[in-house]
Formats: C-alpha cells, sequence, structure tokens
C-alpha cells in the first residue's frame, strides 16, 4: 500500500494525533543517495519528522526546511516538506554504517551527533522566511522534534520517528507519529497517554507486524474517542528541473560560464535532493550566456 498519514482528534480535542507510514518515502531516499544503515536510519528519521511538522504547521503552497547538524558521522540533514505530504532530503555523508548500540539498533544518536542544532526555516509566502533553532537534546530525533515544538511553537508534543534498515541497507518499514497536547486536555489524560506511550512499540516494530496508521492510533488512544480528520498520501517528491539549474547558472558571472564553454565544452548539474543529473551542451551554455549578460 502507498504511504499514506493520518490526522485525528481525540476525545473532543484534548488531543491532535497523527500516524504515518512513510515506508516508500524512505526506500526511494535510500535508493536514491546509496545510504548505508545509520545514513539511512538517520536521514529516514528526519525526513518522518519533516513530514509531521509540514503536514501540521503548514497550509496551501506553504513549505519548510529542516536542517539537523549535530557533528556526527552523517553530517548535516537537511529535508524540505510541505503541507501536501511531499518531501525530499539528503545528508553530507550517506556511506555512514556504525556498531551497534547497547539496545542493539542502530546508532543514531552517535551518528548524527548532539553538538549542533534543529533548525526549522519556514517558507509562509512572505517576503522574509521565518526561522526557529533549537540545540539538539537527544540526537535520536523524535526528541529533538518533540523540544522544538515545545520550545519554538510553544506546542506540548510527543513524536516518535523509527526506520527498520535491513542488513542489504534497504528499508523494509519507516514511520512515526506525533501527538499534540491542546490547551483544554485533562491531568488525567496526559498521565493516561504518558503511560501509554511508555508501553507502546516503536512504529516500525508495529509496521512490521502489519499494523497500519489506524491500528497504532487505536494502540495509542485504547480507550479514547478518536476522529479521523484526513487521510493524505505522503511521497519522496523533487521539484528540480533543467530549467531551475539554467536560472542558477545565468546568475553566477559570465566569465566562469564561458570558462565552461571554453575549457568543459560543457557542464553537468546534480540535484543535491534527488541526485537527478541534467547535462548542459555548449549550445546550452551559450544560451544561458546571453541572457546572464543580458541580466
Amino acid at each position: 500500500m502507498a504511504d499514506y498519514l493520518v490526522k485525528s482528534l481525540i476525545d473532543d480535542g484534548m488531543f491532535r494525533a497523527y500516524v504515518v507510514d512513510a515506508t516508500d518515502m524512505v526506500a526511494e531516499a535510500q535508493q536514491r543517495h546509496d545510504t548505508w544503515s545509520a545514513a539511512t536510519a538517520a536521514l529516514g528519521r528526519t525526513m518522518i519528522g519533516t513530514t509531521l511538522l509540514a503536514t501540521s504547521l503548514m497550509k496551501g503552497d506553504e513549505k519548510l526546511t529542516v536542517k539537523v547538524d549535530g557533528h556526527g558521522p552523517v553530517g548535516a540533514i537537511v529535508v524540505d516538506g510541505n503541507a501536501n505530504g511531499e518531501v525530499k532530503g539528503y545528508l553530507q555523508y550517506p556511506h555512514t554504517s556504525l556498531a551497534l548500540n547497547e539496545k542493539h539498533k542502530i546508532d543514531v544518536r552517535k551518528a548524527v551527533g548532539v553538538n549542533g542544532m534543529l533548525t526549522v526555516t519556514k517558507d509562509l509566502g512572505l517576503s522574509q522566511p521565518y526561522t526557529g533553532q533549537v540545540p539538539l537534546v537527544s540526537g535520536e530525533l523524535g526528541e529533538d522534534f518533540t523540544y522544538y515544538l515545545a520550545k519554538s511553537e510553544q506546542i506540548p508534543s510527543s513524536v516518535g520517528v523509527s526506520v527498520f534498515v535491513q542488513p542489504n541497507n534497504t528499508v523494509k518499514v519507516a514511520g512515526g507519529f506525533m501527538i499534540q497536547v491542546m490547551p483544554g486536555a485533562s491531568d488525567e489524560a496526559i498521565a493516561r497517554l504518558e503511560e501509554r506511550l511508555k508501553e507502546v512499540p516503536m512504529v516500525s516494530e508495529l509496521l512490521l507486524d502489519g499494523q497500519t496508521p489506524e491500528d497504532i492510533l487505536q494502540l495509542l488512544f485504547k480507550d479514547e474517542k478518536i476522529k479521523i480528520l484526513q487521510k493524505m498520501p505522503v511521497s519522496f517528491k523533487c521539484d528540480c528541473s533543467k530549467d531551475r539549474f539554467a536560472k542558477a547558472l545565468a546568475s553566477i558571472q559570465p566569465k566562469a560560464i564561458q570558462e565552461m564553454i571554453d575549457e568543459d565544452h560543457g557542464a553537468e548539474a546534480a540535484c543535491h535532493f534527488c541526485g537527478t543529473k541534467y547535462e548542459f551542451s555548449e549550445d546550452d551554455l551559450k544560451d544561458i550566456l546571453v541572457k546572464a549578460q543580458a541580466d
């Protein structure tokens, strides 16, 4: 089944809950960037967290960019997401694998590092984007997204993100949840949720067992009233194009474009987000040069 996200309201508005199956999305990112186990888990968790943020905080054509840089072996991770559930991302060092941690799990904390920041930049269609930034508190990423929501958005939340990577580095399942505490939530309801969160396995384990996002909602809120607000598809989608790269080339110094023509007889550009390569012939570059000189 294709990836999808479920938005719900719990107990007539005490909580908002989102659960997503992002298996295909993360698998495509792994294939495009040829990530190894630790890098796959780190990039995948960031993509899932970005999906949850973007689909809950953005609307219309708004989009946001999440950057995680904990100065760990995977380097900086950059992920773009929008309100429609379309996400793309990359990281600096895709060929990163590490020894398992003491729980015999992929050591995402060590891969990401903790000496750095999680930065969220929102493009709301205004003249200037809005940026919020918090220090990394865990490196496991679920806790880091939770901390961001509490500090920068003032939304008490719980975020869980997980990726199951197979021995050959491919993705078996990936998914996550986000629960937001709404004004008026009772102390008893919050306490019940906190206890439930201690008991519920990681989303990847539930997906491996064949659970759907709706099933996971039922596990999280056994006795509460669940109202499904929306089911929406989510996917890895990059909006790069040769025309976009041509416009970027036209913005550099005409002398540099002329050197590409004279010395290299062409140029190749590659998209960081999806790895697609675009070839520019001498004639292409001459056309771009004319536009650059006109500007």
